[in-house]
């Protein structure tokens, strides 16, 4: 799905609010139909970890550490063994076509390459949920396209996934849309969803 709305319309606060980074200032929020709007700082870490994954139009890896290195950073506070961390961290790399790639800084890596690091990353602690903003701003037209075939791939394995975008071209090939402006939803498209991933429900 979508959230396509312009600069300074809300879709960003949206994302972070139903992506348990921020606290909504009144209403409330549900996941998997638990009330999650008035969860305490720690609660709302541990849904992130184990149910949410973010994708940034920067990128935000941190240059001074390789793919791989980058991509366990997610797995810091798990209990898994180092062996552990990098097993998975690998894996997610492989699934997006970076595994020989894992020893690179991002400074070696062109954008499209950093951007499916940075999926990699967001894929890495398995989660059913993935929040994508502005994925491919920051991206050619011909690597764009190839990101969001990646999402597109991902949400035909099950995954939900959410993208924040001012682009109605990138709206317009996900099924469900929903359209912000100052503040709130001025329109909506939504078919039929199916599949287990967890759904939101917002009032």
């Amino acid at each position: 799905m979508s959230i396509i709305g312009p600069s300074g319309s809300g879709k960003s606060t949206l994302m972070h609010i139903i992506g348990c980074l921020d606290s909504p200032t009144s209403g409330t929020i549900s996941l998997d139909e638990v009330m999650i709007h008035n969860a305490s700082a720690r609660q709302l870490a541990s849904i992130r970890n184990k149910k949410i994954g973010f994708v940034f139009q920067f990128f935000n890896l941190l240059p001074k550490l390789t793919v791989r290195q980058n991509v366990e950073l997610p797995m810091i506070y798990s209990g898994l063994s180092s062996k552990e961390r990098k097993e998975r961290a690998m894996n997610a790399l492989e699934s997006v076509d970076m595994g020989d790639r894992s020893k690179h800084r991002p400074s070696q890596l062109s954008g499209g390459q950093q951007q499916r690091t940075a999926i990699a990353r967001a894929l890495v602690n398995d989660p059913k949920i993935i929040f994508a903003d502005e994925p491919t701003g920051n991206l050619d037209t011909n690597t764009g396209e190839k990101i969001l075939q990646m999402f597109d791939k991902l949400h035909t394995e099950g995954r939900t996934v959410m993208l924040v975008t001012h682009d109605p071209e990138i709206a317009a090939v996900t099924p469900r849309r929903i359209e912000i402006r100052d503040g709130k939803i001025a329109n909506e498209v939504d078919p039929k969803l199916s599949g287990q991933a967890p759904r939101f429900s917002i009032k």
